[in-house]
């Protein structure tokens, strides 16, 4: 079968830092606490005028100049996001038009935090099937968009970010070697954003949603068991079906979600911290763009090296998750 590998990334954040100190200025929370049960010291908000479309932008052209490819080359585009611009076209459509990808079809991918790993999962069947070539990948949020700066449990996580890759078919022992995907609709409500939809729509005269019902609700301590148990059983998973052992892993570049559910992922598959990288600190939960940025800074601060074997893995809403394992 032939390999999808990843030949270019690219990540962008927006200017503007929301810290800890930050937070406690609009809400009943501390430095202290938000570290000791996240890691999380910083994040990323973006501008009043920037949307998800023009954070792909920015990342996506980093990609394609690490891949020495132009915009024409590009066949596929999927963009994994949770906060695209509308909700009609989509915000691969849109992309599309700002980076002038005119031979190519675009898809949204809507899987949440794990929308990145469910992507190249797509890329490797496509390219396998040699139904595209060049295939761009985008996971972008721009979470502060729904999230609720008035609830402590939530608004200290999450931020605004964008990673991009190209994937194109392997000339070498490198590329994706397996990938594994899962979803439970049961469970949707643990994670979820009541309103919007056409399940409860906006109305004019003020008998339906209240504005809290349009920001993420979740329950933490639920998502929190779940996240722990998949994204560890994923990584498992892809690690057995390429053929390989734990200690075969050179680097996991895991969703950056919550330092305990990254300590619990490692520790999982028999890996030390020393072997896990993590920009979490920095950035927050990304959600679909946590993997990609952080594999970007990965690779261009040189700990990524050519033959590493690089395990990821992701849960998210839906719920959904999965894991890959690609030899960079």
């Amino acid at each position: 079968m032939t390999r999808a590998k990843i030949i270019g990334t690219g990540s962008y954040v927006p200017e503007r830092v929301l810290s800890n100190l930050d937070l406690e200025k609009m809400v009943d929370t501390s430095d202290e606490w938000i570290k000791s049960r996240s890691g999380i010291s910083e994040r990323r908000i973006a501008g009043e005028n920037q949307s998800t479309s023009d954070l792909c932008v920015e990342a996506a052209k980093k990609a394609l100049e690490m891949a020495n490819m132009n915009a024409d080359d590009i066949d596929l585009l999927m963009v994994a996001t949770v906060t695209p611009d509308f909700r009609l076209p989509s915000v691969s459509c849109v992309v599309q038009d700002k980076l002038g990808l005119i031979n190519a079809a675009s898809m949204d991918i809507v899987a949440a935090c794990a929308g990145f790993i469910h992507s190249l999962s797509i890329a490797q069947a496509y390219i396998a099937n040699s139904m595209y070539h060049r295939i761009m990948i985008i996971g972008a949020e721009e979470l502060s968009s729904i999230t609720n700066y008035k609830d402590r449990n939530t608004c200290v996580l999450f931020g605004d970010g964008a990673g991009a890759a190209i994937v194109t078919a392997s000339d070498d022992d490198s590329g994706i070697l397996s990938t594994y995907l899962k979803s439970d609709g049961r469970l949707s409500k643990l994670l979820y954003i009541p309103a919007g939809g056409v399940a409860q729509p906006y109305t004019h005269n003020g008998s339906g949603p209240t504005h809290d019902d349009y920001f993420l609700s979740m329950n933490g301590n639920e998502i929190y068991k779940h996240a722990v148990r998949s994204m560890g059983n994923a990584a498992e998973r892809v690690i057995k079906s390429a053929g390989l052992e734990s200690s075969d892993i050179d680097w996991l570049v895991p969703h950056q979600a919550n330092i305990r559910i990254i300590q619990a992922t490692a520790k999982r598959i028999g890996l030390p911290m020393e072997k896990v990288f993590i920009n979490l600190e920095k950035y927050g939960n990304t959600s679909a763009a946590s993997i990609p940025l952080a594999l970007d800074e990965a690779v261009r601060s040189g700990v990524i090296k050519k033959n590493d074997n690089i395990v990821s893995a992701a849960f998210g809403g839906g719920l959904t998750w999965g894991a890959v394992l690609f030899r960079w």
